[in-house]
């Protein structure tokens, strides 16, 4: 049986809660991490024209959310001994006092150091460190779900089992670590299979029964065990990413996401990717995070940042009016200085914002 949020887990979720419902300025400052990816790129385009001062922080000086944020900041790569020391001694300069994590990596180490930063004044919205290990585990997400009576696809560890049970196509993907689809291999033929199977760490993959069907991407805000509401978007990927979106209303998909997080309990945003079988849903992945359909999201009346730290900031119950839209993404060019660029990897920081077209 898969582990449940621990009672210590819970208690510092809800001291989370409760030091950022304290009374504070209108104009909080938000710190966003991977302000060069997706994720981190949605969370500030989310908080664009709200009360918030958002930052961002990224391992890199060519970042393009540095250069959009209102103050962008040098930080070390997340398996760096530096990296907590660097991004609370940021916080503290900086006077941040939330942080939105946009990369994977950093969930389970930004999970363990969460009673650190709140000492210190800063709330992470992270979930708990037993949340963020299930998630990140493949074929612990599927023996969650399956515990809990949720349908979920059937998963062959591939260190101790083959996944010839599971018939073609089958999907091989990462057990640990996965991120925007690196490494999942959709298999159709035995020839291939037996290619992948001799090609990949088998110690740290999983294989997992094909889902027919469309894909959505689900976003939900979650404190305290409640989940305060559910987006659904069916989806079409790109590299990963959600390249098309289309908003729904689908009354069995969300009442399944609201079962599910208030068992699993994350902490603030959480995204769950799922098929239908037969009307069924089946998760297939659990990010405790915000996403990369994020800012698609707040476009149509789901804002996972704002509400979230509305809630956090001013006690403000997560309210929202989804909009059924269609969404498509597309290039934006920002242009910088090549000396603002330079001065940023001489100082590690970037003081305003660039240019956008």
């Amino acid at each position: 049986m898969s582990r449940l949020p621990s009672n210590d887990a819970m208690a510092s979720t809800r001291a989370n809660t409760r030091l950022a419902a304290a009374p504070r300025t209108r104009t909080a400052t938000v710190l966003l991490t991977g302000a060069g990816g997706i994720v981190g790129q949605g969370i500030l385009k989310s908080l664009a024209g709200t009360p918030y001062r958002a930052m961002g922080a990224d391992a890199c000086e060519l970042a393009a959310g540095l250069y959009a944020s209102a103050r962008g900041c040098l930080l070390p790569k997340v398996e760096d001994p530096r990296y907590l020391d660097r991004l609370l001694e940021i916080c503290i300069a900086e006077n941040v006092r939330y942080v939105f994590p946009g990369l994977d990596m950093e969930l389970p180490v930004l999970a363990r150091a969460a009673a650190r930063f709140r000492e210190a004044g800063v709330v992470l919205i992270v979930s708990s460190a037993e949340v963020t290990d299930l998630a990140d585990d493949k074929l612990e997400t599927a023996r969650f779900l399956e515990s809990h009576g949720f349908p979920a696809p059937r998963t062959v560890d591939l260190a101790e089992g083959e996944p010839g049970k599971l018939g073609l196509p089958v999907v091989l993907k990462p057990r640990k670590g996965g991120a925007r689809s690196q490494g999942v291999f959709v298999v159709t033929t035995q020839e291939e299979l037996g290619y992948r199977l001799a090609n990949i760490d088998r110690t740290n993959y999983v294989a997992q029964e094909y889902l027919e069907g469309d894909e959505y991407s689900c976003g939900s805000v979650n404190f305290d065990g409640h989940c305060f509401g559910v987006m659904v978007m069916k989806r079409t990927l790109r590299d990963g990413d959600t390249h098309k979106a289309f908003i729904i209303r689908e009354p069995i998909i969300e009442s399944h996401i609201r079962r599910v997080a208030e068992i699993l309990r994350p902490f603030g945003p959480c995204n769950f990717q799922l098929r239908l079988r037969q009307g069924t849903p089946y998760i297939f992945e659990i990010n405790p995070r915000c996403s990369g359909g994020t800012c698609i999201r707040a476009l149509a009346g789901f804002n996972e940042p704002l509400m979230t730290l509305d809630y956090l900031e001013h006690g403000v119950p997560p309210a929202y009016e989804i909009r059924l839209i269609s969404v498509f993404r597309y290039w934006k060019e920002i242009v910088v200085d090549n000396d603002r660029i330079e001065n940023a990897r001489r100082t590690g920081i970037v003081q305003e914002a660039g240019q956008r077209l």
